[in-house]
């Protein structure tokens, strides 16, 4: 409890402590005794939050005094550097490197320090210590096993009105009919209330099942996982009378798999948490039964594809009709009895709900209720349409959400339930970026870093873990099945905004329909710690607001909203302690000259469409990891020093920067990605700063960079890609020449080529690199009737080729031992794909290709369906677009 908040102010203590010796001058002592007290603080908690339901109210209200007087530090620490800024501000020293805390300011960081400590720290510390020992004498909470254990068996099993569970139950049953050799697992995966326990039950009721297996065995795991229980609960099924109270863990272990051994039966295992679980419960299940069969649900992925002998059962989301009628049996008992004026709502509603039936069955407990109250079908419409517009709002503060969604909340690491909260930033049905989302996770400090792994990294696995977990859902993924953009389920969405509210972790800025007023109103945003905006931000500006506390300024808008002028600087003005300001969708109608006063921000967005400079000023903004840049403008010079931003990470926007020539500073090493740069500016000097890039584009004349060695000093440029965009029409003697092998970095991965006119001779080059894993070549990157493809690219797993002139495509049988995905769009010439190219293929799609080419994919196709497919063997994925397919 309150371990994610104090883990984050601990790397930023870490972080001062290592980083500014020099501005924490005479301050070392103070700081390292204030992180030992944190360490001490954060221990102690974490032991007795073992002991303890952290769903305890006196728990909470603890949460909630950790993360005020995490806040309190975090400003205090905030208010020293930008003193420290001041103090160098004033100092003419030309050598002056970083700032030191001096006299004459009249600032005492060590008594600052120490105050903290005494005054915040350790009155915490002794609250903590009171609130465990009145939680202890008046026994408030139960064992945590005993207490969920209790409150799953007291909740009953959904047996009435199920709808959309008859096609999934004869699946599931088909499967326990069929004969096997051995064990067969049928895992049952799905979200936090989609229905998994109700249909496992369906199954294990069915008469076919009953009849065929006289032994069925149903047993709850609960979070608190004992194997001695789960076996015992299985024993008691074949020996009621056996007397187990003395019996040896080993023992009944070999008891239990003897009685399994012989018989045919039915083992549903329901709720299985953690893959150590399945672990514990598999030893003592015969694999060699080919009569047995074991049934799992669960809502963790990895425990579906460890546990599998098959592949696991996907639960599908109810469709529109489902939806409908389940919502009908809710609130009528029937599917009849539904009023003409509310019938078009009421579907709306329901589709709304994402296909959850726990969504369903609870709104349609709302619009019961609704009913009840209005006096008139017209008043229910209104109430119906209001809850439409914001389902979210109406499913925070319910129960049963709040209950089925906590259990996965307290599943997750600690490390992990800040990012896992945050989700609720982004408004209801928002298409995520999972790159915008890690970014801000790491700005925030929610991502901590781990030996071998870039902070990236480690962002992009949480994100993966919550989609495991059944707590994000995949939107879209690239070519090669990696996630690009993830959603939140409304439900999920409603535990995390009603959670924020609880530990006042994020607050969303919205203008009440009724009163036309601000909700929060403006004069309580100075107790605010991060704003999210989704609706009127004019109004917000228009009443210049202020918040001393306020950290985050997050907007996510469907559609760009635009700044007036008179209101360009109130964001810098009002929130100077400002660490990210995540504004794409907001238009600044120029530069806002102040923003680089907000010296403490970490990540900046800002959408701008005809931004020329990036000023100098830029350079005051030290603490900036990343800046995110929309614009229409083809290029921008860059006057800030980015040699003064020494912790700059990202630097991404699709036009090509100019970078000055003459910067003085220290940065650059911490430079990871360069979206666009200009060839002018692919100087020696700028590689030698930027030497740890992993991702840069370059975009202009290329022929300013192709004719002379260049990239090679970037060892770990993992990402290239290269547009040449010119405004003359280019003549034969102009026509680019790719470079030799030494100029392209030693590990590059991923290249992608746009607009280049390159002849096809030159892929032998491409094949050279070795290390390649990912060829885009887009926009007649390559020119020209024949690609002959008589060399070997030995570790490229995507092509990707689109708008070309290419006629004929040649390949020998080992020129693509590694390629799994190929992509053709917009190749209309193209005779002919080489089947020889489908030989490890995983997928293939094709957009606008003449009628032999399609006819060569289909070969490709109905090559690799006739091939079987195992447990973990990947189906084949073929793409065609409405034309393809009529041909």
């Amino acid at each position: 409890m309150g371990e994610p908040a104090l883990a984050v102010l601990l790397e930023l203590v870490k972080e001062v402590v290592k980083e500014y010796k020099d501005v924490i001058s005479g301050a070392e002592n103070e700081f390292e005794q204030l992180n030992n007290e944190l360490k001490q603080l954060k221990a102690f908690l974490n032991e007795e939050a073992k002991k303890y339901s952290k769903e305890d109210g006196l728990f909470k209200e603890l949460e909630r005094q950790i993360r005020d007087v995490v806040y309190e530090i975090e400003d205090t620490i905030d208010t020293c550097l930008t003193k420290a800024i001041e103090a160098k501000a004033k100092s003419k020293t030309k050598n002056f490197r970083k700032p030191k805390f001096l006299s004459s300011t009249g600032f005492s960081l060590a008594k600052e320090v120490i105050s903290l400590r005494v005054n915040k720290v350790k009155p915490l510390f002794d609250d903590a210590k009171l609130h465990f020992a009145k939680m202890q004498i008046a026994d408030r909470s139960p064992p945590l096993q005993d207490q969920r254990t209790k409150l799953k068996r007291d909740k009953p099993i959904r047996q009435h009105r199920v709808v959309g569970f008859d096609g999934e139950e004869a699946t599931i049953t088909g499967y326990l009919m069929e004969e096997k050799q051995s064990l067969e697992v049928i895992p049952i995966i799905g979200i936090p209330g989609q229905g998994k326990t109700t249909l496992a039950w369906k199954v294990y009721q069915n008469d076919t099942v009953f009849y065929n297996f006289p032994i069925r065995i149903w047993v709850y795991i609960s979070q608190k996982f004992n194997s001695r229980d789960v076996f015992l609960h299985i024993l008691k099924t074949f020996a009621p009378s056996t007397d187990t109270s003395k019996m040896e863990y080993d023992d009944l272990v070999q008891t239990v798999r003897s009685c399994l051994e012989k018989d045919k039966f039915l083992l549903v295992l329901d709720d299985v948490w953690s893959v150590e679980a399945w672990e514990e419960i598999k030893g003592v299940l015969p694999i060699n039964n080919g009569k047995g069969k074991v049934i799992i649900t669960s809502r963790d992925m990895k425990v579906g594809a460890r546990s599998a002998t098959v592949k696991p059962h996907e639960l599908k989301f109810l469709d529109e009709t489902e939806s409908w009628t389940l919502l009908q049996l809710e609130i009528y008992g029937n599917e009849e009895d539904c009023p003409n004026d509310l019938r078009g709502i009421g579907q709306h509603l329901a589709n709304k709900c994402d296909g959850v039936p726990l969504t369903i069955i609870v709104i349609g407990g709302v619009l019961v209720d609704q009913l009840a109250t209005s006096n008139s079908i017209m008043v229910a419409r209104n109430k119906w349409l209001a809850m439409a517009e914001n389902l979210s709002s109406a499913l925070e503060n319910e129960q049963p959400i709040t209950e089925v969604v906590a259990v996965s909340y307290m599943r997750l690491p600690n490390d992990l339930r800040d990012c896992f909260v945050y989700i609720g930033v982004f408004p209801e049905d928002y298409e995520i970026p999972v790159r915008l989302l890690s970014g801000l996770w790491i700005a925030e400090g929610f991502i901590h870093p781990k030996e071998g792994k870039s902070l990236e990294q480690i962002a992009e696995e949480n994100v993966d873990d919550l989609i495991c977990r059944n707590l994000l859902k995949v939107e879209k993924t690239n070519h090669m099945g990696k996630v690009k953009t993830c959603r939140v389920h409304d439900m999920i969405r409603a535990f995390c905004i009603s959670k924020s509210k609880e530990e006042r972790f994020f607050q969303q800025i919205k203008l009440n329909k009724e009163t036309r007023l601000l909700d929060p109103p403006v004069s309580e945003v100075e107790k605010l710690h991060r704003l999210c905006f989704q609706s009127d931000l004019s109004m917000f500006l228009s009443e210049n607001p202020s918040g001393a506390h306020v950290r985050s300024f997050l907007c996510f808008y469907e559609q760009s909203v635009e700044v007036e002028e008179k209101h360009l600087n109130v964001i810098p003005d009002g929130f100077p302690k400002l660490r990210i300001l995540e504004s794409k969708s907001v238009k600044f109608p120029q530069f806002p000259g102040k923003v680089p006063k907000l010296i403490h921000l970490r990540y900046l967005t800002l959408h701008i469409d005809n931004l020329e400079t990036l000023p100098k000023p830029i350079s005051q903004l030290w603490n900036l990891q990343a800046l995110v840049v929309e614009t229409k403008s083809r290029l921008i010079t860059m006057e800030a020093n980015m040699w003064k931003m020494i912790w700059l990470r990202h630097v991404k926007t699709k036009a090509a920067i100019k970078l000055g020539s003459n910067w003085e500073g220290e940065a650059g090493q911490n430079l990871q990605t360069l979206e666009r740069l200009s060839p002018e500016s692919c100087t020696v000097s700028f590689y030698k700063r930027a030497k740890n890039l992993k991702t840069l584009g370059i975009s202009g004349n290329l022929a300013n960079l192709f004719g002379k060695k260049f990239l090679e000093e970037l060892h770990h440029l993992e990402k290239l890609k290269l547009v040449n965009n010119v405004t003359f029409e280019a003549t034969s003697e102009d026509a680019l020449r790719l470079p030799q092998l030494n100029c392209f970095p030693p590990y590059l991965k991923r290249l992608t080529l746009m607009k280049t006119s390159l002849d096809w001779q030159y892929m032998s080059t491409l094949a050279m690199i070795t290390s390649l894993e990912v060829l885009k070549l887009k926009d007649n990157a390559f020119v020209g009737v024949s690609w002959n493809a008589g060399y070997n690219f030995p570790n490229l797993q995507l092509l990707v080729i689109e708008n070309t002139d290419l006629v004929l495509w040649d390949a020998l049988p080992d020129s693509f031992p590694s390629l799994r995905v190929v992509v053709l769009k917009s190749c209309e010439s193209l005779i002919e794909i080489p089947q020889c190219v489908g030989k490890h293929l995983e997928k293939l799609a094709i957009e606008r290709l003449r009628k032999t080419a399609v006819e060569s994919a289909r070969k490709i196709r109905d090559a690799k369906d006739g091939k079987p497919q195992g447990k973990f063997a990947v189906p084949f994925v073929f793409k065609q677009c409405p034309v393809c397919e009529n041909m």
